[in-house]
């Protein structure tokens, strides 16, 4: 009897050993230098220029005035303390031209996902770096960020 309980801690401790190794070694991948990265952020990181988030492929037709001034008001309550529609760098970057540089999708999902993008996407990782400020999110529900994107548009000359 002492003999099978000894063998029965033997392979408890062998399967728990398993067990470790197997959960320790899921969702890594090996570089050249022998060391692991995260597979779930490496695919994210992939530059598609759509950003991290919920929103895929958005395209904008004319511009939308109506829209573009709902947008002007929750720009200036919600965004406008940390950035300006110039040039200008206040905390963040400054707006200028945004629509020209970054597709609509990847604006919205930086309204949207803050967090997430300077984390994955690697534009706003550089923008972190050069800014060295976490966006933060501010409540911005999808409708409202859609309109913000109205409104830079126009600040940009869109028609």
């Amino acid at each position: 009897m002492k003999h099978i309980t000894h063998y029965i801690l033997k392979l408890k401790t062998c399967i728990c050993i398993l067990a470790i190794v197997s959960l320790t070694s899921c969702g890594t991948n090996s570089n050249e230098k022998g060391e692991t990265e995260d597979k779930s952020t490496t695919e994210e990181t992939k530059d598609n220029g759509e950003g991290i988030g919920h929103f895929h492929n958005v395209t904008v037709g004319a511009l939308d005035g109506a829209m573009a001034t709902k947008g002007e008001a929750i720009f200036k309550t919600k965004c406008a303390a940390c950035h300006k529609t110039t040039d200008e760098k206040v905390v963040g970057p400054g707006l200028k031209g945004v629509t020209e540089r970054r597709k609509p999708t990847w604006i919205l999902n930086m309204i949207t996902n803050p967090q997430e993008m300077t984390q994955k996407d690697p534009t706003a990782k550089k923008l972190l770096e050069e800014h060295l400020t976490q966006m933060t999110f501010q409540d911005v529900n999808d409708d409202d960020a859609r309109s913000i994107v109205e409104f830079l548009r126009k600040n940009d000359g869109a028609k």
